[in-house]
């Protein structure tokens, strides 16, 4: 094994200082008042509006309705987050259980015609999509907001690798003991999965946390408006001599990294295993 260096411990050191300044500036920023940030800009100290800026964006009922809190819009956020990484996850596995284990003519073809849909991004598809809700009658809803999307071509290549990549052996000592294709599925496939369905998890998660245009599109009610709508939301007041609270959308933003950063620190060893193992 190589001895680590102080100038690699410095070079770390200086990467991580890069990536994780801005957060610090964020929440610093955060905790002084809007009229403060206006005139002074960004803050690398901490002010005194700490536990008022937080409190007002998590309880106080703001929005053009009157009714909408930072605390309906975290959840909006961990529906959206959840429901993607759930549902892409079942669909992708299954559709990589297909193709690998049931013998049917033209299953590589299909795998690669899904493959090839990572050449498409949202912004093609998204009229489409948005039509067909539209006519279903699914706007303003959740059902809406996460169904559309829930195909996911990353997902059933992860799976399909990983499947491939489970010895013959397993299959057919299950077929001995008379294990069918779901008994199979559920009781051998999806424990061996669980670092693979992990790392997927973390990925999926933070891509539907982070969605901005899909929800833009699809809901104009303000009780389903998400964190990401919310901080640009509050960027957009600018009338007459009204400062925008600055603070306030700060104090989103530092909320927002909350989920993903957690998910990633709880499941950061699980999320490395499922990318990188080959070997059962």
């Amino acid at each position: 094994m190589y001895k680590t260096k102080p100038l690699d411990h410095l070079i770390l050191m200086i990467g991580s200082l890069f990536l994780i300044m801005p957060v610090i500036v964020s929440f610093m920023t955060s905790t002084h008042t809007a009229t403060e940030i206006h005139m002074n800009g960004l803050a690398i100290t901490p002010g005194n509006n700490f536990i008022a800026t937080y409190e007002k964006v998590l309880t106080q009922k703001g929005g053009f309705t009157g009714q909408i809190t930072g605390f309906n819009m975290f959840v909006n956020s961990m529906i959206l987050g959840v429901g993607f990484a759930v549902g892409k996850i079942v669909l992708s596995m299954l559709a990589a259980y297909a193709i690998v284990y049931f013998r049917f003519r033209f299953a590589t073809f299909a795998f690669w015609i899904i493959f090839t849909t990572l050449l498409l991004p949202l912004e093609v598809r998204i009229m489409p999509s948005y039509e067909v809700m539209s006519k279903l009658g699914l706007l303003n809803s959740y059902t809406g907001l996460i169904v559309p999307l829930l195909a996911s071509a990353t997902g059933t290549f992860y799976f399909r690798q990983f499947f491939k990549s489970v010895p013959d052996e397993i299959l057919e000592a299950a077929r001995i003991d008379g294990a069918g294709p779901v008994k199979f599925f559920i009781d051998i496939l999806l424990p061996l999965s669980r670092t693979m369905v992990a790392a997927i998890f973390i990925i999926m998660f933070v891509y539907g946390w982070n969605q901005y245009l899909w929800p833009m599109l699809m809901t104009n009610d303000e009780s389903f408006f998400t964190l990401m709508r919310g901080i640009k939301s509050i960027l957009q007041v600018w009338v007459g001599s009204q400062i925008p609270d600055y603070n306030e959308a700060f104090a989103l933003a530092v909320l927002a990294m909350l989920p993903p950063v957690l998910i990633v620190v709880i499941f950061q060893s699980w999320f490395i295993k499922g990318l990188t193992e080959s070997d059962k």
